[in-house]
């Protein structure tokens, strides 16, 4: 299989016949706690990241309307350009299970849901989440997850913020796996410990996500003595994200390394967060990143692209390697990948 990227580096070979847009739009902003999203306005949206070539969706069957967004939009690009253009989508969703007993019937129902929702005959993803690694009932579901890929139903199998044991584990049980769904950014380098050697010798690629913190590493927040109040941090993903700045090494720190992108953004003129998806556009084994989209609220499209337009050089990746060193080690702090929800 060749994982390359193709010459204008927008895109990426993630499988024979999957290739996919290295900036994946996130739909986690329309399961709520980002703003009320217009639903009719949203499909607009959404057609018109189709046709400025921002193909790959990832959602999942929690977040709200999301599947369903997904098979309202491409009954409205039918309808518009007929059926050639659909196959252009890549739409990724999940399967978030509760970490019960998983049985073969439970596992077909909750996918059969998600075609029908989305509109598709299969899936060109499907990324299983595990709540409880107690539970060990996780091998038995990617065993009938399975199934349904060996049947066409899914195309591909991956993972979302699962660890590097449990890897270890599913491929000493004869497991697949595609890709892994996981925190990272120049914030959040937990991979790098052990994540991205695993899936380097296994063949997994990593798509990232909080690659941009949420919206914190960029300019509006750039040269603030103080950190935002908690009335300011106004959606799920600020939060979030400033929790794990707390963590790394707090606001004073994450201003140094705010300064560092501005200087290194400004040299090609571009955003900060263009600089910070560039970071981890070029880490090894990452195919893409996830940057979230709030439909109808804010609009990057054109700032997104941006990303391929550059290459940060070495001097780049010394000045925000220089900030890392002084920061926290994520990995002893919290723990390996998705640990933290767990």
């Amino acid at each position: 299989m060749n994982n390359s990227t193709t010459e204008n580096n927008t895109h990426y070979q993630l499988a024979s016949d999957l290739t996919i847009h290295r900036i994946v739009n996130g739909m986690w902003q329309i399961a709520g706690g980002h703003g009320y999203i217009n639903h009719d306005l949203a499909i607009e949206e959404m057609l018109k990241y189709h046709y400025d070539g921002f193909t790959s969706w990832d959602l999942a069957d929690i977040y709200g309307p999301a599947e369903d967004f997904i098979g309202r939009f491409r009954q409205k690009l039918y309808e518009i350009t007929g059926k050639e253009e659909l196959y252009k989508i890549q739409a990724f969703t999940k399967w978030v299970p509760h970490s019960g007993k998983i049985t073969k019937s439970l596992v077909k129902d909750s996918i059969q849901n998600s075609l029908d929702r989305m509109g598709v005959d299969s899936l060109d993803l499907l990324q299983f989440h595990w709540w409880d690694y107690r539970n060990p009932y996780y091998i038995d579901a990617l065993h009938y997850l399975m199934n349904l890929h060996d049947e066409g139903i899914i195309k591909h199998v991956g993972l979302t913020n699962f660890d590097t044991e449990r890897l270890q584990i599913m491929k000493d049980s004869g497991l697949q796996i595609l890709s892994n769904q996981i925190q990272y950014s120049i914030i959040d380098r937990r991979p790098e410990e052990k994540m991205i050697s695993f899936c380097r010798d296994n063949d997994v690629k990593i798509l990232a996500y909080g690659t941009l913190c949420g919206g914190l590493l960029s300019e509006r927040y750039l040269g603030r003595e103080q950190a935002p109040t908690g009335y300011e941090l106004d959606t799920l993903s600020l939060r979030k994200y400033k929790k794990m700045i707390d963590l790394w090494g707090g606001w004073n720190l994450f201003q140094e390394l705010l300064t560092t992108l501005n200087d290194i953004a400004q040299k090609y003129k571009v955003s900060i967060a263009n600089i910070a998806a560039r970071y981890i556009l070029e880490k090894p084994i990452v195919a893409g990143v996830i940057i979230g989209v709030r439909l109808g609220i804010s609009d990057h499209r054109t700032s997104n692209a941006k990303v391929f337009h550059f290459n940060l050089d070495k001097s780049d990746y010394d000045a925000i390697d220089a900030i890392s060193t002084r920061s926290n080690n994520l990995y002893e702090v919290v723990g390996d990948c998705g640990d933290e929800y767990r």
